[in-house]
């Protein structure tokens, strides 16, 4: 024991303790002021972080740092697979059992070769085959976070057992409690429970009683801690946002045939009331609105086998295709004005329609004895017209279904009862609730959905007569609208009655026994005999814009009218008959035209209905034909008419012909169709006709009405071949006649010749951007490859070659600027069209078969494998005449000047390359720089003519100007897309993929690439202000560009790039008017490219860091810092891995980048708005994640690896500690570590009570007014926080993934260098993330299931970001494709995170119990692994400061975090390694306990008893074994242990007098298990150690005993209370127990809301305190004892009772609480003066504050003393306005008491 004096100096330096200020001057000094920030290079400052440095010459490096032969986890580090990329050809997937191709297969048109090439082709992908693993394509949702959660192991918390035990404890709550307190006597509790003999103790620890040497204790500890451990931390916290994965895409879908909406009617019967003759129907789709059919005609056959045998001798053959009764419609665009028309035929018979409807509308078969004479008569009129007539129909009947009717609740259709007519016996189908439905009938297209709607089976029982003057499609429409109107004048006419039975569904998705409209049958089809269904053609009502991938090539003709009213003779019933001919020979018809129902296949003819003696006829008849594959100009169709004679005559034909005309399909390369109006020849057409029109006017020939145009036809095709478009015909036609070399050509008016060839079809290739976009998109794979071939191959004329690159770019530019523009819709969220992006990915091949060549050449060419450029002849700016000799410095360019043009920068970057360009043809004569425009060249010689496209796009799109340019830029994505994947593909095809990178491409193409970029990137940088769209797409697709270049380039160039890049960025953020747009761009660029699958080789994660070698060697600034621990010069090494220095920037180039973006985003001098945190932050989170879910990287010894590229985020966070979130929790029903400190913190600063007053008043004898002075720092900045919870958490989980996954000894280097401020504040930042990944608890994870407030949070973070408009317009793109905000506010939209706990917020806001499970097991894991990692640094630091002379100071911070763990919510797995490490501590550094800090003991204490009364038995164990170990070591030292002694005693008075759940059960079992340590303690048996420990246990029984007294008042406050003041009253001799039960008795008032009996119980402690100050030191400046205090409360000479007599303050264990100290006084007086308030005992806040300002103004606080003034002056204000005079002052201090009462339970 030492003597008085130097104690009593002891004593004293705790309190003149450092003032804040003088703090923070020496950490500005030492540490560096906020502007040291901007340049965190560490140890090198070369560069600042805002310049790029030049990075390592990656394969440079690779080469000469080549692995060992031997395959460790490592040599997958070091470079690229060999199997990185990969050509795969996927086969088409065929829809139909045999391939839609044409029957013949020789000799096809060049047209229909050219298509089938696309259409059948296997898809040719090229993919790299690790890029699952890259956040591209595999996102880390929480889809895949709950895949990787599973087997988790349930760790055990007590907060849960709790919880749990409460509730089986509530049944029999009410019971007990009525036994515990009203029957037992009170006199006898404590005697007859607390038998400590008697009860049984906890299992004892083996070891603790051991001698252990401290090295073999760290060593099982640390293997203790790492057995078990959950190796994938980020796998536990919740996803990274998916708003701000801007690297995000998915590969495109398929190209695939369009298919609208399906619906499938199934005819199911037709009958007449009398039966008589067959009926043939039609079903077709019509759209009233568009004034459009929308589907081919079906036809069907229901008629009985009586009635088809009538027709037997005219139909031989029935085709099994034509004998189906279902129908497959598609309907692309769904509306409400869609009807089902059906159409019935009969067969042709002598007189007009109403003749022949009136039977079917007057008799009965039920009346047949009536009629029957007469129903015979008509059965044979009917056999007879069938065996003569039986080839010809005649119009008959007709209706039509509204099909809104049956997809909504429109049409009131009875479904229950299928076969119901309700209501549609009078006028048919849509007659039915006419008034509702009509009302409704102007329904949106929305209500039309035809994919999902209830079955229907309707019965249509009315149809109407057709009228033979009314039968065009144009009445059709009429009659539709007219049925629509309430008065139809249909509803007038007398139908004729039938029943048509049909069935409409939506179908199936893959329906059996199917065929195709070319008749072909589409999978499945299991059996070829069963009756099938057709899929009918659709003819979409609007433009569908959708590739053709399928041949199809079908022709529609639709005769419409014929005027023969000027013809003479006998020409009434006439019949078109119409044949598809090859040629003009009667038998040169062609078996093209598909049957119709109940007849073959295939026919060499059709036939209109007749209309009976009507010379002008009206036609509904559409005729479908397969068009051949080779048309030829002799190809026609021919027109026959006949007239009919329909009664057998003698001497009179069946048919006589009356007229002739024709229609030749291919005229100059193109199919004619469209509307004809054809003039008819009286007789048969003159031989060669075919190739002429009929318009042409023949020699000798005669004409019906004067050679006019009397017959109207409409020809139409469906196919994938024939395009139909003027300005694509002529491109393609001039095409083909270039590659067959077909000179001279005619096309229309103009002779095709070598001479004019070229001009015409660049003249074409320009009128394509006059092409119908539909028809373009239709074929858009033909288009696109055929301008690609002219790239790849130029043609060539007369012997020269032509060179078309610059015609084919533009026109292809054009093109694809014309889809984005039109097609917006059908774009990813990178402004990608999907149709584009599916051609690259699978249709797009570099040609590998040249065109055949001129006649000239008779050898055809093989498939090249050699490639030369021969002909580039487009001129080239002289700017772009780039530096061809190789660099000789060696010295980074850039360092010496900024370059001043896009140009010169490339010449940097390719100069800085060093690449040898003596090979180079830039002296050629043919180099594009030159004037001419064409190579001659000897058509037979064998030199490969082939230009490779990536080359010629670069080139072109570099010299491009003006438009062209334009609209490269606007879908630059397409162009960089079709680059990447040519540059694969010549890869595959030279086999160039094993050969040194440097040399897979030519240089001249390296130079434009680097001038392509460098444009791209000023361009961004110019622009992006004012064109947000076109900028954000085109920095996306820049950033994808060079991450495909990484998997096929030199690496090292493609650096250069990205540095390029950012230097021209930098160069504008200096001058932006909103950086933070520009911010944000170069974020999401470096994110993009950092998404790459090797982006962990990409930085050369095994290189070991070495100096740069710059042209002036880099001065380092070590001298700042001195090394806290040890002499020796820094390891400059360890350092620079640390810090973002040059040379790491330099060889870990990627992540250099992506850490340099965190690191000046989070600069608090900077302009990092909240959504650029974020940003940052999100591209670390997910790149981390990746690793983690990466299984090439599961090995520990590579995941050490890894983090090495992120260790400078560990300085970087710890530069940020002041900005991040304060996650500590102000509640005081926990005690926990309050990080507001006395110095700084404004207690008093609202009206609520301040979190560093709740904790003193709940009892916490915690350091939270300690003037710690590493902390300091900390806490001033972090009043005012930057960072949201949610970007402050997820920074410190990355922080925790790089000390878990880095090298324990590369860690150990690094503290060791660390000044002893940077070490505090690792310690700060550890004791941070302890707060933050803290347990909540599943009660609180249920409380927060029930949050549903994000709509309002929604808004608010709308309005947040209008107010701030920092990236205004970004938001409308990003909204339309993705519909998400433009700052992933999810942020904003999720609950506060400081108050509950959070995740990512789901639309499903209720969570199943399985679920909360699972969510509070995660949450579990969580919070134990981040906690032990926390614990393996703390061990780290402590094995690093063994050696240190200053060890003390950080071995107090490393105690206090772990005393800080353990306050709070911990698992018990965690808690046993906490313990055995705070055994370990104290064994090693017992004097940190027992000689310095009386305040760590205390801590220690309080934190090991309430751990001693777990309800969880390892926990106690731990507990109690420590306890006993920090007892004995106290002994050890000074032969008793009297601090530990007094400590554990305030420790137990402060728990049982704070602590709601606190079980005496259980701690009764720890004191039992301390005990039996000291029976069994042998060493220390003789000593008087065990009796002292017996003392100490029984003393520890008397204040259960008052907590069992307390607990049975627990629901009676006023006799508490008392008790309470008795308790602390019989502590009157043991001044720091006294002042614990005062606070306790605060603590209870507060909880009511007494203030003003608080606010007293606060003023007796500081008087209390005061006293003993005053006895130890005479300080003028102090209060002098309880006599000062008299002025507030009259009874405070309480505290004077104990004097110096009495008991000493010197007395080791006495007086040592921290309050006894001038802080403590101050903060005493402070909650004070705070409560007062609350009580609105103004008057009182004024004595307070008297006693309070001599002591700011003796420290000289001028903060301090300004607060307290401004608190002074709210109090007299509020008493001159409140109080009217003195005398209503009684009753305003009763009311403001009443008011405060209220405030309390508001608030």
């Amino acid at each position: 024991m030492t003597s008085t004096a130097s104690e009593r100096r002891a004593f004293a330096h705790k309190i003149n303790r450092t003032v804040a200020a003088e703090v923070r001057k020496q950490v500005s000094r030492d540490y560096g002021s906020p502007q040291l920030s901007k340049k965190r290079g560490g140890l090198h400052h070369p560069l600042p972080l805002t310049e790029v440095v030049e990075p390592v010459d990656f394969e440079e490096y690779v080469s000469s740092h080549a692995p060992g032969v031997e395959p460790g986890p490592l040599r997958q580090l070091t470079e690229f697979p060999q199997d990185d990329l990969e050509l795969l050809q996927l086969d088409k997937e065929c829809t139909t059992l045999e391939p839609p191709l044409p029957e013949e297969e020789e000799a096809l048109d060049p047209r229909v070769r050219d298509a089938l090439a696309v259409y059948t082709d296997d898809w040719l992908v090229i993919q790299r085959k690790y890029q699952r693993y890259s956040t591209t394509y595999t996102p880390q949702n929480s889809e895949s976070q709950r895949e990787r959660q599973r087997g988790l192991v349930k760790q055990t918390f007590e907060l849960d057992e709790a919880a749990a035990a409460e509730r089986q404890d509530d049944q029999d709550d009410a019971k007990r409690r009525s036994v515990s307190i009203d029957e037992t006597p009170r006199g006898s509790w404590a005697s007859s429970i607390f038998d400590l003999k008697n009860s049984s103790p906890d299992v004892l620890l083996p070891s603790v009683l051991e001698r252990t040497a401290a090295e073999d204790m760290d060593r099982r500890n640390t293997e203790a801690r790492l057995q078990g451990r959950h190796s994938d931390l980020l796998g536990l916290y919740p996803p990274p946002d998916e708003d701000e994965a801007v690297e995000r895409c998915s590969a495109p879908e398929e190209p695939k045939e369009h298919c609208g909406q399906r619906i499938m009617v199934k005819c199911l019967s037709l009958k007449f009331e009398i039966e008589i003759e067959p009926i043939f129907g039609t079903l077709a789709l019509y759209d009233v609105k568009e004034k459009k059919k929308i589907s081919e005609n079906f036809y069907f056959d229901l008629n009985s086998d009586q009635m088809k045998g009538l027709l037997k001798p005219h139909t031989p053959h029935i085709a099994i295709s034509t004998l189906a009764r279902s129908a497959i419609f598609s309907i692309t665009y769904p509306s409400a004005d869609i009807f089902l028309v059906i159409k019935l035929e009969k067969v042709l018979q002598q007189g007009d329609i109403g003749e022949c409807c009136e039977p079917y509308m007057v008799m009965k078969e039920s009346d047949s004895s009536k009629h029957k004479e007469k129903l015979e008569k008509l059965r044979m009129q009917a056999e007879q017209s069938c065996s003569r007539l039986g080839h010809y129909r005649m119009p008959f009947a007709w209706t039509a279904i509204h099909l809104l009717n049956i997809v909504s609740s429109v049409g009131g259709l009875d479904r229950s009862d299928p076969d119901s007519d309700s209501e549609r016996k009078g006028h048919g189908t849509w007659n039915e609730r006419k008034k509702k439905g009509f009302e409704r009938m102007s329904v949106g297209d929305d209500m039309c959905n035809f994919a999902t709607f209830r079955p229907a089976t309707l019965t249509v029982t009315n149809f109407f007569k057709q009228e033979g003057d009314r039968l065009s499609d144009e009445d059709l429409y009429k009659f539709l609208a007219d049925m629509r109107r309430p008065s139809s004048v249909l509803r007038r006419l007398r139908p004729v009655t039938a029943q048509l039975k049909i069935d409409i569904s939506p179908a199936p998705d893959s329906p059996h026994y199917c065929l195709s409209p070319e008749l072909l049958h589409v999978k499945p089809y299991p059996d070829l005999r069963v009756r099938p269904t057709k899929d009918v053609l659709e003819f979409p009502a609007r433009y569908v814009y959708t590739p053709h991938t399928t041949y199809r090539n079908l022709l529609y003709i639709y005769p419409q009218s014929l005027n023969f009213s000027s013809r003479q003779g006998s020409v009434r019933n006439i019949a078109v008959k119409v044949q598809f001919m090859a040629g003009e020979d009667p038998s040169q018809a062609l078996p093209v035209i598909f049957g119709k129902s109940s007849c073959s296949e295939f026919m060499k003819e059709a036939v209109t209905p007749v209309i009976y003696h009507n010379k002008s006829p009206e036609f509904y008849e559409e005729m479908k034909m397969k068009i051949p594959a080779n048309l030829t100009d002799n190809h026609h169709l021919l027109f026959t008419f006949y007239h009919i004679s329909c009664q057998p005559k003698q001497n009179t034909p069946l048919e006589t012909p009356v007229g002739y005309t024709w229609i030749p399909l291919m005229q100059h390369g193109r199919l004619r169709t469209g509307p004809f109006s054809l003039p008819v020849s009286v007789e048969k057409p003159p031989p060669s006709y075919s190739v002429l029109t009929p318009d042409v006017q023949l020699p000798g020939m005669k004409w019906v009405d004067n050679h006019k145009g009397v017959f109207n036809v409409e020809v139409t095709a469906a196919s994938s071949v024939h395009t139909q478009d003027p300005h694509l015909d002529k491109f393609f036609t001039l095409v083909y006649v270039l590659e067959e070399y077909s000179f001279p050509f005619r096309l229309k008016d103009v002779i095709i010749t070598e001479a004019n060839m070229e001009g015409e079809l660049k003249a074409s290739m320009a009128a394509l951007r006059g092409a119908l976009l539909d028809t373009c998109v239709r074929f858009l794979h033909q288009l696109l490859n055929k301008l690609i071939q002219l790239i790849v191959y130029p043609p060539v004329i007369a012997g020269q070659i032509v060179n078309l690159g610059r015609a084919a770019f533009e026109a292809m530019a054009l093109l694809v600027n014309q889809v984005h523009k039109n097609l917006e819709g059908n774009q990813d969220q990178h402004g990608r069209n999907n149709l584009l992006a599916s051609y690259i990915h699978y249709c797009f091949r570099l040609p590998t078969a040249e065109p055949a060549m001129p006649p000239a050449g008779t050898q055809s060419y093989e498939m090249p494998m050699q490639y030369a450029t021969l002909s580039r002849a487009t001129a080239r700016p002289s700017s772009l005449h780039l530096s061809r000799s190789k660099s000789i410095s060696n010295s980074n360019p850039d360092l010496a000047s900024t370059p001043v043009s896009p140009d010169e920068e490339v010449q940097r970057i390719i100069g800085s390359k060093g690449i040898d360009r003596s090979h180079s043809w830039v002296n050629s004569a043919y180099a594009p720089g030159g004037s001419r425009s064409v190579l001659r060249r000897n058509p037979n010689s064998s030199c490969e003519l082939k230009q490779l496209l990536h080359e010629e796009l670069a080139l072109q799109w570099v010299v491009s100007t003006s438009t062209v340019r334009e609209a490269a830029l606007q879908q630059a994505w397409f162009f960089f897309q079709l680059m990447t994947k040519s540059m694969a593909h010549h890869l595959f095809l030279t086999s160039k993929l094993d050969i040194p990178r440097r040399q897979r491409y030519p240089d001249r193409f390296v130079d434009d690439i680097a001038a392509l970029v460098c444009a791209i990137s000023a361009d961004v940088a110019s622009r992006y202000h004012k064109d947000v769209e076109l900028v954000e797409r085109l920095n996306s697709s820049l950033a994808f560009f060079l991450n495909d270049l990484l998997s096929l380039m030199d690496r090292g160039f493609v650096f250069n790039l990205i540095r390029s890049y950012y230097k021209q960025i930098s160069n504008k953020l200096h001058t932006a008017q909103n950086p933070s747009s520009l911010n944000a761009l170069r974020m999401d660029f470096t994110r993009i490219v950092c998404s790459h699958e090797h982006y962990v080789i990409l930085n050369l994660p095994c290189s070991t860091l070495s100096p740069p070698a710059s042209p002036s060697p880099s001065t380092s600034s070590t001298t700042s810092q001195s090394s806290a621990f040890s002499s020796m010069v820094q390891d400059q090494g360890v350092a620079t891995m640390f810090e973002l220095s040059v040379p790491f920037r330099q060889q870990h180039f990627l992540s250099g980048l992506l850490l340099t973006e965190l690191s000046l985003i989070l600069d608090p001098e900077g302009e990092g708005v909240f959504f650029l945190h974020k940003k940052a932050i999100s591209s670390v989170h997910s790149l981390l994640c990746s690793h983690d879910a990466d299984p090439r990287y599961s090995d520990p010894q590579v995941r050490a690896h890894i983090a090495q590229l992120y260790l400078p985020l560990v300085s970087i966070v710890m530069e940020t500690l002041h900005q991040l979130h304060d996650f500590s929790d102000s509640s005081p029903a926990r005690v926990r570590h309050a990080s507001a400190h006395a110095d700084d913190a404004d207690p008093d600063g609202s009206s609520t009570i301040s979190q560093s007053v709740a904790m003193a008043i709940a009892g916490s004898p915690l350091p939270h007014a300690k003037a710690n002075p590493f902390a300091l720092p900390t806490v001033a900045g972090r009043q005012s926080s930057s960072l949201s919870a949610e970007c402050s958490r997820t920074l410190l989980v990355c922080f925790l993934w790089v000390l878990k996954n880095a090298d324990a000894a590369l860690l150990e280097r690094w503290v060791s260098d660390l000044s002893i401020l940077q070490i505090n504040r690792l310690l700060d930042l550890l004791h941070l993330c302890v707060s933050c990944f803290e347990y909540k608890g599943k009660k609180t994870l249920e409380r927060i299931n029930s949050l549903t407030f994000k709509k309002s949070q929604d808004m608010k973070a709308r309005l947040e970001e209008a107010i701030l408009g920092t990236i205004g317009a970004r938001q409308e793109m990003v909204r339309r494709c993705r519909e998400r905000s433009p700052y992933g506010s999810q942020e904003n939209v999720r609950w506060r995170k400081n108050v509950s706990h959070w995740r990512q917020n789901t639309d499903r806001v209720d969570k199943t119990k399985a679920e909360m499970e699972q969510e509070s097991v995660v949450d579990g894991n969580l919070a134990t692994e981040a906690s032990l990692i926390v614990l393996d640094t703390l061990e780290i630091v402590v094995k690093t400061v063994v050696a240190s002379e200053l060890k003390e100071s950080v071995l107090g911070g490393v105690l206090r975090v772990l005393l800080h763990s353990m306050a709070g919510n911990q698992s018990a797995l965690f808690l046993q390694h906490c313990f055995t490490t705070q055994r370990a501590l104290v064994f090693k550094f017992p004097e940190m306990l027992f000689e310095e800090d009386t305040e760590l003991c205390a801590d220690l204490c309080l934190r090991l008893l309430r751990h001693c009364s777990s309800s969880v038995g390892s926990v106690r164990s731990h507990a109690s074994a420590s306890l006993y170990l920090l007892m004995r070591q106290n002994f050890e030292i000074g032969n008793n242990f009297a601090r530990v002694k007094m400590q554990v005693t305030m420790s137990l008075s402060s728990l049982v007098g704070t602590s709601q759940n606190f079980n005496e059960d259980h701690l009764r079992r720890s004191l039992k298990t301390i005990l039996t340590y000291a029976e069994e303690d042998l060493e220390l048996r003789d000593t008087p150690f065990p009796e002292q420990v017996q003392d100490l246990v029984f003393n520890l029984h008397m204040i259960l005993t008052d907590t069992v007294k307390m607990k049975e008042h627990q629901q009676d406050p006023e006799m508490l209370i008392d008790l309470m003041y008795r308790i602390a009253k019989g502590y009157q001799n043991s001044p720091d127990l006294r002042l614990t039960w005062l606070q306790n008795m605060a603590g209870k008032h507060s909880e009511r809301g007494n203030h003003a009996e608080a606010a007293h119980c606060l003023v007796h402690s500081a008087a209390l305190v005061a006293e003993y100050l005053n006895m130890l030191e005479d300080c003028r400046y102090l209060p002098i004892g309880c006599v000062t205090f008299q002025n507030i409360s009259s009874n405070v000479l309480e505290e004077s009772a104990v004097s110096d007599d009495v008991l000493s303050p010197e007395e080791e264990g006495i007086c040592a609480g921290k309050y006894f100290s001038e802080s403590g006084l101050v903060g005493l007086l402070e909650q004070a003066a705070a409560s007062f308030n609350m009580a609105a005992m103004y008057e009182a806040i004024n004595e307070v504050y008297k006693i309070l300002l001599p002591i700011h103004e003796a420290n000289r606080d001028f903060k301090k003393l300004a607060t307290v003034h401004g608190k002074l002056q709210e109090a007299f204000n509020k008493v001159y306005n409140q109080s009217s005079g003195w005398e209503v002052r009684t009753y305003f201090v009763i009311f403001s008491i009443f008011q405060s009462s209220i405030n309390c339970i508001l608030y």
